[in-house]
């Protein structure tokens, strides 16, 4: 299965453009050497990211930090690379609710549960990017950028310990398919305020959304597929921003990790779906305790 999908003539042709990319590369073929290693970091950081719902600047921000990008850079470069793996991701996650086991209850409320939080979620971003920068500048990103690894690290720490507390979810039995007027409410507001966290730290809505729906009973597949499909849908909305506002993309390093992201993006499901739903959460929790703890350190 996993063979088949990627030798399709999709990758072959995503395989094709991606190295006349890297060969009109104003400085190729030095940048095969210094890059090409971002490649792994794209592919961990992809398979974290679309087997646990979180987006890869989980991965993403501590790394680009020790090797100190300035604050723009590592949230912009985090923001394009996660334009390609929460992309291949969200695709592979289309094509297994459409023909999964479980699309015929899923997959209606799936599109509904991504339509709501993907107008909170844009809301909360260019909200943030546009609007805050220029009504309260004490809450612009260039401001709270000095604070970046303090953002990153509490959020991280608080994201852990909801996984943790969502992991005694798993036991039941009863699993909800159905979304009801406070469903709805609550996406709204808890996607609006992941929105703007991912503004400022290119991770938050897509984990904040994956705990709700765990909380509120939700299958733990079913919830990661709504958030990695929902990050994809932000990143982009958010990108624009990065690319021709703050112009703070290292595009050396996402022509390797981005590259990286998409194969880790369309095997992460796998992962998913080959270990338990409690191995992926305790593994995935501590992963990011720990991060957090040392980006406050």
């Amino acid at each position: 299965m996993i063979k088949k999908a990627l030798l399709s003539p999709v990758w072959w042709l995503l395989i094709i453009i991606w190295a006349i990319l890297i060969a009109s590369h104003a400085e190729f073929p030095a940048v095969v050497p210094e890059f090409g290693p971002f490649m792994l970091l794209g592919i961990v950081g992809a398979i974290f990211a679309n087997a646990t719902g979180a987006g890869g600047g989980v991965v993403f921000v501590p790394f680009f930090q020790q090797l100190a990008f300035s604050a723009e850079a590592v949230v912009a470069t985090s923001f394009a690379i996660q334009c390609c793996g929460m992309t291949a991701g969200a695709i592979s996650w289309l094509q297994f609710y459409r023909h999964g086991p479980d699309s015929t209850s899923h997959w209606p409320v799936l599109l509904r549960v991504v339509g709501i939080t993907a107008l909170g979620s844009l809301a909360g971003i260019w909200l943030t990017q546009y609007g805050l920068s220029q009504w309260v500048p004490a809450m612009s990103f260039t401001q709270f950028g000095s604070q970046l690894h303090i953002g990153f690290g509490l959020f991280s720490v608080l994201l852990a310990l909801g996984i943790f507390a969502s992991i005694g979810y798993l036991k039941r039995t009863a699993i909800r398919t159905k979304l009801d007027s406070v469903d709805c409410v609550a996406l709204v507001l808890v996607s609006l305020l992941g929105g703007i966290i991912t503004a400022y730290l290119s991770v938050g809505v897509g984990e904040l959304v994956a705990v709700y729906l765990i909380f509120r009973g939700f299958s733990v597949t079913f919830s990661i597929a709504a958030a990695v499909i929902l990050s994809a849908l932000t990143v982009w909305g958010g990108a624009y921003y990065h690319v021709f506002v703050t112009d703070a993309v290292v595009w050396g390093v996402v022509l390797f990790a981005g590259a990286g992201a998409i194969v880790g993006g369309r095997l992460a499901r796998y992962l998913v779906l080959w270990f338990s739903p409690r191995q992926v959460k305790v593994f995935f929790a501590g992963w990011v305790l720990l991060l957090g703890i040392a980006s406050l350190l």
